[in-house]
């Protein structure tokens, strides 16, 4: 049996339509035209052209006097290496009874660790972290304090990862394991609220107001290590209430209500605009229209629950209404 395929990891990534028994345990590479579905090689290209984007932005303006961009770039790979291995191998960690399997990616162009994570999840941390923190500085919120700023970004997070989450396991991009009842429940139709709730937003969020708040030259490293305890922290509400399914849903939902209210106000009540770079001006519309295109795409030929559907419809429009705030500015930044 190969390591980390136990009876469950077998029943999900079956289920994708591979053999977690038939991996290359290091790292293995196939042709983008030979993946399951023709949107996986579209979300990579969107997902690694933007790291590479958020990074030539990133040195650009560290150059012109700024490392949080920087720091917070490789603060989302440091943070990628400290939560992803645990995710894909709980037994390594001793995590295993606590946790149980979680989930599987289906398989990309490039995969690493037995066929568990894809480059595309590499790149996107640095990509997507950049991409929400961008958005919010260039709005000048952050000029009116770091936690001002951490909660809009886990806003501008919310509504700009979630068009992405809610598409991911209707189109097989990866799967959740149905039968872990610690972590993968309460769920929004095939989405786990705690999922919805402190990756898409506390991670975030809290990264960035550590890489703000820091500024040294550990402020990486630091940020990266310390985020997973905010997400604990915001987790442990719910986890007070474990095995009770509807309570839990009610906090986790009221936590997401306080994301949606709190920073959304922030956002739309912003009037001070700074220089909008062209990072800020071009990925975030870029990635919002592949992501839709994906959706209209994928309607017709793929079953995606009404809930999913709905709540992915919420977010376009946040997400829209962000541009619309961020595109008032009249002078476009040089970096």
């Amino acid at each position: 049996m190969s390591p980390g395929c136990g009876p469950d990891a077998e029943a999900v990534t079956r289920g994708l339509g591979f053999d977690c028994h038939d991996v290359s345990p290091v790292v293995s590479v196939r042709f983008p035209w030979d993946l399951a579905d023709w949107t996986m090689p579209v979300l990579e290209a969107l997902v690694v052209a933007g790291a590479v984007f958020a990074l030539v932005h990133a040195v650009r303006r560290y150059r012109a006097g700024d490392p949080v961009n920087l720091a917070l770039w490789g603060a989302s790979l440091v943070y990628l290496f400290v939560t992803e291995p645990p995710l894909y191998f709980p037994e390594w960690f001793g995590l295993d009874e606590l946790y149980g399997f979680i989930f599987a990616h289906n398989r990309f162009t490039v995969q690493f660790m037995g066929d568990r994570l894809p480059l595309y999840i590499v790149a996107f941390y640095p990509a997507f972290s950049q991409l929400a923190y961008e958005v919010v500085r260039s709005l000048g919120i952050f000029r009116r304090g770091a936690l001002r700023g951490a909660v809009a970004v886990a806003f501008v997070c919310q509504v700009f990862y979630e068009v992405f989450d809610q598409i991911g396991p209707p189109l097989k991009w990866w799967a959740w394991n149905p039968g872990n009842a610690i972590v993968n429940h309460p769920a929004l139709a095939t989405v786990p609220m705690t999922s919805m709730l402190l990756f898409a937003s506390v991670s975030m969020a809290a990264m960035t107001y550590l890489v703000v708040r820091l500024r040294g030259r550990a402020a990486f490293l630091l940020a990266g290590v310390l985020t997973p305890f905010a997400m604990v922290v915001a987790g442990l509400p719910a986890s007070l209430f474990q095995g009770n399914f509807p309570v839990q849903a009610w906090i986790l939902g009221a936590e997401l209500a306080v994301v949606w209210l709190a920073g959304g106000w922030i956002v739309a009540t912003q009037r001070s605009l700074v220089d909008v770079s062209a990072f800020a001006r071009i990925y975030p519309a870029a990635y919002l229209g592949v992501l839709a295109a994906i959706w209209v795409a994928a309607l017709p030929s793929h079953e995606v629950p009404i809930e999913s559907g709905l709540y992915a419809l919420a977010c376009f429009a946040a997400a829209g209404l962000v541009l619309a705030t961020l595109h008032r500015a009249r002078r476009p930044a040089p970096v």
